[in-house]
């Protein structure tokens, strides 16, 4: 069920209007919103709700044992088995196709034989890196020690699978996100102004503007080799295509939350206004982001174990964030892409010369031209395609129709720079609310015309569920 589907927006206000009838008593709320988490997942595929199922009460189960282990070994044994079985499902469901495949070609080029195997077509469960992440997280947070187990399935259940945010993220960790099942939420004027605000604005940047800049990047991505010019026009679209599909989901699902009383992570603040790489991925991602770092790089060694362990960690965080978006060789790419620009960063701010910054216009341009070759690796469907791009570098023709490309660029791109602008302007990204409540009003009128006249019925998926 996509939250730009009609079937979302008659699924929503019933399940609200039960909510509020029921919302005074916990288990009751609990239950429901746990059933409509499960209706809501299960309207793609019934087996998708298996896999969830299991997942969940795998890493219920787990964190029972591991708190109530009497020896260190035990917990790590318990530990071991929770992260094994979870990886494994993740890795078959998520990975085994793109292995098998690398295996049967490596084979094949090496020994030089024919080998041709039939391969398993697997369904990829939508947004199974998503939950799968948080269930984990909260694992390794009982073995650590940061919270007690959860005593309550529904509990918990209902944690995994809160349908705001199960297939897109935020990544939730369970410290912020467990309590608020355990007790009575407040539904205040503020929250649903709010939330109603995050929706529309969430709506408006997938209907009206990446919907419509998803033409413009196939034009460029999905048909012959480009030249330098239209291919950095059609990269800029891509970049702007996949914050507003991305970051639009990540409002909607904040804003859905917060109408129902719940407070759910920031996943966005501002990411393309960032003056260096690892400003970007405190901007970006901001979920997945503190995830990598406090449950892969930190587990490394971090930075606590000199300037080349360091530098490995980086690049080993970074590859496998890039694994996580997609069994692919352009996803690695993209990952080692970023892996080596933290480095390079890290390596240049540590021997630059001290009171020596670079100009800030010059920082933003420097990151913004190197998140934006990233983007090119992610946006190409193979290294032969990337290839492929970089042999049409040295040309700089430009087609007929590129002025008109200019032209729906900027007016697309315009609402968005507008609203970055703004919240540069007072420092957060959250300033939309600074807005008196007349303004208010008259911006989300606007916004609901516009995603109302552009609204496709089906409901075009978002870039992330892929993830």
């Amino acid at each position: 069920m996509l939250f730009n589907s009609y079937i979302f927006w008659v699924f929503f206000p019933l399940f609200l209007a039960l909510y509020l009838v029921v919302q005074p008593w916990l288990i009751a709320r609990n239950i429901l919103i746990l059933v409509a988490s499960y209706v809501f997942y299960c309207w793609w595929d019934y087996r998708f709700g298996a896999l969830l199922l299991f997942t969940s009460l795998t890493d219920f189960t787990f964190a029972q044992l591991i708190e109530k282990a009497p020896r260190a070994n035990r917990r790590k044994a318990f530990l071991t088995a929770s992260l094994s079985v979870n990886l494994g499902v993740l890795g078959f469901f998520k990975y085994f196709g793109f292995f098998s495949e690398s295996v049967q070609a490596f084979i094949n080029q090496v020994f030089q034989v024919h080998i041709e195997w039939h391969l398993l077509h697997i369904i990829l469960p939508v947004g199974v890196s998503f939950y799968t992440f948080q269930s984990m997280s909260y694992v390794i947070d009982v073995y650590r020690g940061k919270l007690p187990a959860v005593r309550n399935p529904i509990q918990f259940f209902a944690f995994v699978s809160f349908f705001p945010q199960l297939v897109a993220g935020p990544i939730e960790r369970a410290p912020h996100m467990l309590p608020q099942f355990s007790r009575t939420l407040r539904i205040t004027a503020e929250s649903l102004e709010h939330g109603i605000w995050l929706v529309i604005w969430g709506m408006f940047q997938k209907v009206v503007l990446a919907d419509n800049l998803s033409p413009l990047t196939d034009l460029v991505y999905d048909h012959a080799v480009p030249s330098l010019p239209i291919l950095i026009l059609g990269t800029t679209a891509f970049a702007l295509q996949i914050y507003c599909d991305f970051a639009g989901y990540s409002d909607i699902a904040r804003g859905l939350a917060k109408i129902l009383g719940f407070e759910l992570m920031i996943n966005f603040n501002l990411p393309y206004l960032a003056r260096n790489l690892s400003d970007f991925w405190q901007r970006w991602h901001m979920s997945l982001s503190t995830w990598i770092r406090d449950y892969l790089y930190i587990p490394l060694g971090g930075n606590r174990l000199g300037e080349s362990r360091t530098r490995a960690n980086l690049l080993i965080a970074m590859v496998l964030a890039g694994l996580w978006h997609g069994a692919a060789s352009n996803f690695i790419l993209w990952g080692a892409w970023h892996g080596l620009g933290l480095v390079i960063y890290r390596t240049w701010n540590r021997f630059r010369p001290a009171n020596k910054n670079m100009p800030v216009v010059l920082a933003w341009f420097l990151t913004m031209l190197f998140v934006g070759v990233g983007w090119v690796f992610f946006r190409c469907r193979s290294m032969e395609q990337i290839a492929d791009f970089a042999g049409g570098l040295g040309c700089f023709t430009l087609p007929l129709w590129w002025l008109t490309y200019v032209k729906s660029l900027l007016l697309l791109a315009a609402p968005l720079g507008f609203m970055h602008v703004w919240q540069a302007h007072h420092r957060q990204a959250e300033s939309f609310m600074a807005f008196n409540r007349p303004a208010r009003a008259l911006l989300e009128g606007i916004m609901c015309l516009a995603i109302v006249t552009w609204w496709n019925p089906l409901g075009a998926s978002f870039i992330y569920f892929q993830f």
